[in-house]
């Protein structure tokens, strides 16, 4: 059975030394004490490109490891783009259970990537709420706690 863990994290991150340390330290522990081999991987977010970033170069210690890209557009993908996409994940899918969901189509992507995982990480300080509701990242986080998943934060 594969260990899966997924990130989520806002579209703009205060990103610096400490935090590329941080997650790479918790990226090889969960590789190391909890056998975890796929890492799922959304978009639209700095987060996501840091993270995706630091998995590739752990990736040369860790080769049996993989990068899924979960995309939230694109249903049906043409054989180039798929290929430029392979370039930088070892697989992609669309959830089809989000065909239909419009704008709401990046929070049930979310929702596909925490319910397919053993643990979330996540990047929420708390800083993205608008006046009109919740931020994605804040939405999925409380969904990643309802579901009783395994949760770091990082910050």
């Amino acid at each position: 059975m594969k260990n899966i863990c997924c990130f989520i994290g806002h579209r703009t991150i205060e990103e610096n030394e400490e935090l590329k340390l941080r997650l790479n330290e918790i990226i090889e522990n969960l590789i190391k004490r909890n056998s975890v081999d796929t890492f799922l991987f959304g978009s639209r977010s700095r987060f996501d490109s840091l993270c995706l970033e630091l998995v590739t170069e752990i990736k040369e210690k860790y080769p049996h490891i993989k990068r899924v890209y979960v995309r939230a557009e694109y249903p049906y993908i043409r054989e180039e783009y798929k290929q430029y996409l392979l370039k930088e994940y070892e697989e992609t899918y669309y959830p089809e259970k989000i065909i239909k969901s419009g704008k709401a189509a990046y929070v049930e992507r979310n929702y596909e990537m925490i319910d397919k995982s053993h643990f979330c990480i996540f990047y929420y300080d708390g800083k993205g709420e608008r006046p009109t509701g919740k931020s994605g990242t804040k939405i999925a986080l409380d969904y990643a706690v309802k579901q009783g998943k395994r949760i770091i934060r990082v910050i």
